[in-house]
């Protein structure tokens, strides 16, 4: 490990996934675990992290890596709060956020004004559980994290920060914020909302659930994440999003015109040609998107 102390500051799942890992990856590193709320630093301590706390000043206090592991909206003022309980200038900063283009933005005149360093990180890691009861050790095990440094901090920075994660168990990727943005728009925030769609269609009478079987359970899985937390990511990304739901409308367009005209054989080329794309990517997708 080449950080001498970590904060992480949110006790989510993502939050607390981390500092469990890097608790059973790095026991003697210092690490501090900052959430806002009482009773969830009471959960983290039941989950084994002693070092969980809801002072802000002693979790930052010479931490040289600071990960903002809260919602993408708080994070401005998470760090600014953290700059003025005394967050070292030279400590780097990044986040697990879903969306890369809006934490640059909003954090770069914050981290101007310290001199302070932002590399963003997304690992594409999750469940649809939340909190800090639902967070594993394992979490990062295998899942892709994708950088970004648009702020061009460069190296050894960008180094320390990626072996970082790799030595938590992910497969790492560099992308500019606005690449990155449009990928998770189609592979990860675009499957969330087909997945709530198909919940809403398949289960309008939720009783027709007791008949179902284990494609309507994987189809309709993720829509069982935290309505609030993804309203708030698919807004913040829906720049790079609407493109992606008309394809989407379009492809459910095409389909709905081959049943009314009863073309089983165009169909049939459709269903065929999604089920190569899956095929071809299957080695891929051993992991869950978040």
């Amino acid at each position: 490990m080449e950080f001498e102390k970590v904060a992480v500051l949110g006790g989510g799942l993502l939050g607390g996934s981390l500092a469990l890992a890097l608790m059973r990856s790095f026991p003697a590193l210092p690490l501090s675990l900052w959430a806002r709320r009482a009773e969830t630093v009471a959960g983290a301590r039941g989950r084994g992290i002693a070092s969980a706390t809801d002072d802000l000043a002693a979790a930052v206090a010479g931490a040289d890596l600071v990960v903002l592991s809260t919602p993408v909206g708080a994070m401005p003022d998470v760090l600014r709060a953290a700059q003025d309980r005394g967050l070292s200038p030279g400590a780097l900063v990044t986040d697990v956020g879903s969306v890369k283009a809006l934490p640059h933005l909003a954090l770069r005149p914050l981290l101007a004004r310290t001199g302070g360093r932002f590399i963003g990180s997304h690992p594409m890691a999750g469940s649809e559980q939340n909190g800090i009861a639902a967070a594993e050790p394992g979490l990062f095990e295998g899942a892709a994290c994708l950088l970004t440094d648009d702020e061009g901090v460069g190296e050894p920075q960008t180094g320390r920060l990626e072996r970082f994660w790799q030595a938590l168990g992910c497969r790492t990727s560099w992308l500019d914020a606005a690449t990155h943005d449009a990928l998770v728009a189609r592979i990860s925030h675009f499957p969330h909302l087909m997945a709530a769609a198909a919940a809403k269609v398949a289960l309008g009478n939720p009783g027709d659930a007791r008949f179902g079987g284990g494609g309507l359970r994987d189809t309709t899985r993720v829509a069982g994440g935290d309505p609030g937390m993804w309203a708030e990511i698919v807004v913040e990304n829906r720049a790079a999003l609407r493109g992606v739901v008309r394809d989407g409308i379009d492809a459910l367009s095409e389909m709905l015109a081959m049943l009314e005209s009863g073309d089983q054989e165009a169909l049939r080329r459709w269903l065929a040609e999604a089920k190569q794309r899956r095929d071809d990517s299957r080695p891929d997708l051993r992991n869950e998107f978040s």
